[in-house]
């Protein structure tokens, strides 16, 4: 197998993105997953893929829309959930239908061809550029910040969310923070992943993670450990077969996450 393509600088950059996003959108998956929030992640990321999508339109930059966008939605779901007087599906639900309609709605009326839209439909590692990789740099070094300097706080906001107000414990800052970042995490990755596909690197690598360990230490490590190797094998698979490479890296994912609950040893049971 010939690996001198490393030479290049997009396949340099590529591989350094696959590290950066697969570990940020994997460590943010470990909290998505822990705190059954999977469909506000999802409401997340399309909010980011219609922001894109629109900046697309407007001809601006789609970074900065999908990060506007995102942050929207983290604005409106998250007080809708806690003031109780819905399920918090009902307006997760209402947000994410919003965005898909707006997001195929600037697909739709994008001028021209629809070249750019469809790389933020599909994602595409190898035009990663310099300042892409610092942008991913500095949520991936958020996330790490987040999960190290308030990891025990984490584990109170994890086991119940109430009761860490009750004792005192910023529960509502960390389960913020976590939102914005996901949203962070996601926009970042856009580029590389693909808005219709980015939820996937976030969900499978912690789902993989949660089936191999009891210790939330070591789900944390072991999601890193599968993002970036989400990544990296499905950009491999992408270059030896011609795949496009975000339907890759998300079928790698899924692959993992197959391998994992077939030899979890949760699932063995004790007999008496």
């Amino acid at each position: 197998m010939d690996l001198s393509i490393l030479r290049y600088e997009f396949m340099q950059n590529a591989v350094l993105a696959g590290a950066l996003g697969g570990a940020a959108c994997a460590l943010i998956g470990v909290l998505v997953v822990t705190m059954h929030l999977s469909f506000i992640g999802v409401a997340i990321a399309h909010a980011a893929f219609a922001g894109a999508l629109c900046g697309t339109f407007l001809g601006i930059s789609p970074i900065a829309c999908a990060f506007v966008f995102s942050l929207a939605a983290v604005a409106v779901i998250g007080p809708l959930a806690d003031r109780g007087e819905f399920n918090p599906d009902t307006p997760i639900g209402v947000v994410f239908s919003l965005t898909m309609g707006l997001a195929f709605l600037f697909m739709g009326i994008t001028p021209g061809p629809k070249t750019d839209a469809l790389e933020l439909l599909w994602g595409s590692i190898l035009t990663v550029t310099r300042p892409d990789l610092a942008l991913l740099a500095a949520v991936a070094a958020a996330v790490v910040l987040l999960v190290v300097l308030f990891f025990k706080e984490i584990q109170a906001v994890i086991f119940h969310r109430e009761l860490a107000l009750a004792v005192g414990l910023p529960a509502n800052l960390i389960f913020y923070a976590m939102l914005v970042l996901t949203g962070s995490a996601i926009t970042v990755s856009l580029s590389s992943i693909g808005g219709l596909l980015i939820f996937n690197l976030i969900l499978n690598p912690a789902a993989a993670a949660y089936q191999l360990t009891y210790s939330l230490r070591r789900m944390f490590l072991l999601s890193a450990a599968f993002g970036v190797l989400s990544t990296w094998l499905g950009l491999l698979g992408s270059y030896l077969f011609h795949f496009p490479s975000g339907a890759t890296i998300v079928l790698v994912s899924t692959l993992i996450f197959i391998a994992s609950a077939a030899f979890s040893p949760k699932h063995r049971v004790k007999m008496p």
